[in-house]
């Protein structure tokens, strides 16, 4: 049972774009990583949710903070949000700060109570609440440090910002939440009700355009964070992600998602991940080997 604060949309770790706690990651860590999944799907949810008020969304939202804070009895946690509980566990037993969970449900808050984006930095600073603290908490778990937060937080929101594109036809139309910035539907001359249709008009294509230049200045900000994560198993990670990221960005360059979702199957995911992987792998090698050879110089 997932708990009465939580409205369970059905959807699981394969329904996402990107792997989520993949065999790349460290044994040890893989169970946390998964309860981080577990509490942000089950926020996203009931801020996803369509039948439920925003106040209902609100207070559930504060319901499952008041669990994370160690606020709930454990009993009376288990039944309100047992994904929330396992969170609040794996935060004790790691010492990962729970500010970035809270982050995150204050972007689930803001999704509740917010249906309009004015620009792209409105835009970007819910990024910085929705994605960048998934990011922050992974690069803590793994005791990483700060040479890596810049380029974590631009894949996240990258990450962010796809989904956006990807889903903004469904997202209009169940929740009337529009998160394609309003400066630039207005200045290309498209009304909300195009959202709605059943293709990507010529109008909408050109916003589509002026959100994918921005994105993909974000992929270029975390394309070396394979070579500044030690870790290699988490970098390796982030470089499947980063790959798969820049594939997806060149598609919605080409495709309508309206017309039809666009998203990778699990074979061509599967391919480019074992790609990324080799690709990666040889990087961080050939980065070493170049550093190395540069300290033996210096001496």
């Amino acid at each position: 049972m997932a708990g009465t604060l939580e409205k369970p949309s059905g959807k699981g770790a394969g329904d996402e774009n990107f792997p989520v706690g993949s065999w790349l990651i460290r044994p040890d860590l893989r169970r946390h990583v998964h309860a981080l999944y577990g509490f942000a799907r089950a926020a996203d949810d009931i801020a996803d949710d369509g039948d439920l008020l925003p106040q209902d969304k609100v207070v559930r939202l504060e319901g499952m903070a008041a669990i994370i804070r160690g606020e709930t009895p454990r009993e009376q946690a288990r039944a309100e949000s047992s994904n929330a509980l396992v969170f609040r566990d794996s935060l004790e037993e790691t010492g990962v700060t729970l500010r970035h969970g809270l982050d995150l449900l204050t972007a689930f808050t803001q999704d509740a109570l917010k249906l309009r984006y004015r620009d792209w930095d409105d835009l970007l600073a819910y990024c910085f609440l929705s994605a960048s603290p998934i990011g922050r908490h992974l690069l803590d778990l793994h005791g990483e440090g700060e040479v890596c937060r810049r380029g974590a937080d631009a894949l996240c929101n990258a990450l962010q910002v796809i989904n956006h594109l990807q889903d903004f036809a469904e997202d209009y139309r169940k929740l009337d939440r529009v998160y394609l910035p309003e400066d630039y539907m207005a200045e290309e001359g498209v009304k909300i009700e195009e959202l709605g249709g059943h293709h990507v008009t010529l109008g909408l294509r050109r916003v589509m355009d002026r959100v994918i230049a921005p994105l993909e200045g974000l992929l270029s900000t975390s394309a070396d964070l394979v070579v500044q994560i030690r870790d290699p198993r988490i970098s390796l990670e982030c470089h499947v992600i980063h790959t798969l990221a820049v594939r997806l960005t060149e598609r919605l360059k080409r495709e309508d998602p309206i017309a039809t979702r666009v998203a990778m199957s699990k074979p061509v995911a599967g391919a480019w991940a074992g790609f990324a992987v080799g690709h990666g792998w040889l990087r961080r090698r050939l980065t070493l080997k170049t550093t190395t050879g540069t300290l033996v110089a210096q001496r």
